[in-house]
């Protein structure tokens, strides 16, 4: 059987403040349609590598390349051009307005109308309306498209930033810790919509929650002091000793 195509690779990458190396030679490739988990403890480096993948920062050594291209030295909003999007653990949403507004102000820009998002439904392209009430229904918001975002509930804004991150149509998607802080009353249809996400995007998950992780991954990477640890399908990785024993005493073994 034929090896899936690499959709987004990071080669050798480290990263330097001062004299901590917080990113030790960091080799990670992520396959088409890729279900794949980045973990490991507090302090692992997972953030710092999430911000050399979108570019926010810039490696001291070693590349990364998108469906084939280098883009090691491309600034952020580039990187989402060419189909790379990362959803924010702290929530980033425009608070003033409805998610109907945010989805079309997000879905006009793609489709590269401008500022033309404002205009009223009936007054939009077809294709505006017809893709935020796709994103709408299929995150469960059409009951709250009409309410100011910064009233929803957090469930609610974790899914409409999904929706956020989807409407700019990715290949790739880094999900960013998105059942962070969101009670457990409002986490179940979070979960469901994160399983559902379309088969086309490679999904990269950051998160602490095992639960979540083992759920849904087909293949993890642990982290541990900036250097891969280990890496392998969800049986491997709870079943391996060495990553029993960094969970140990974290709070994060119910799994491994």
């Amino acid at each position: 059987m034929s090896t899936p195509e690499i959709v987004l690779s990071a080669q050798g990458l480290v990263k330097l403040f001062g004299g901590i190396t917080a990113t030790n030679n960091v080799t990670l490739n992520l396959h088409k349609g890729a279900r794949h988990a980045l973990i490991g403890p507090n302090g692992a480096g997972k953030t710092t590598l999430i911000n050399l993948l979108t570019g926010v920062l810039e490696p001291s050594a070693g590349k990364i390349l998108l469906e084939g291209q280098d883009i090691t030295q491309l600034a952020p909003h580039q990187r989402v051009k060419r189909g790379m999007v990362r959803t924010f653990q702290i929530n980033q949403l425009f608070d003033s307005l409805t998610p109907l507004e945010t989805l079309a102000l997000t879905v006009s820009q793609q489709q590269g109308l401008g500022a033309r998002w404002w205009q009223p439904l009936g007054g939009q392209r077809k294709g505006v309306s017809e893709r935020c009430e796709t994103l709408l229904e299929q995150f469960h918001l059409t009951e709250v498209m009409n309410q100011v975002t910064h009233e929803l509930a957090y469930g609610k804004r974790r899914l409409l930033e999904i929706a956020i991150a989807l409407a700019c149509e990715p290949r790739v998607l880094l999900l960013d810790e998105p059942v962070a802080g969101v009670p457990a009353g409002e986490r179940e249809e979070l979960l469901q919509t994160v399983a559902a996400l379309p088969a086309d995007v490679s999904v990269l998950l950051i998160e602490h929650d095992m639960d979540l992780v083992f759920s849904f991954a087909k293949r993890m990477t642990v982290l541990v002091n900036g250097t891969v640890l280990t890496e392998g399908d969800p049986d491997t990785i709870a079943n391996d000793p060495r990553v029993k024993e960094v969970y140990l005493g974290h709070g994060e073994d119910a799994h491994v």
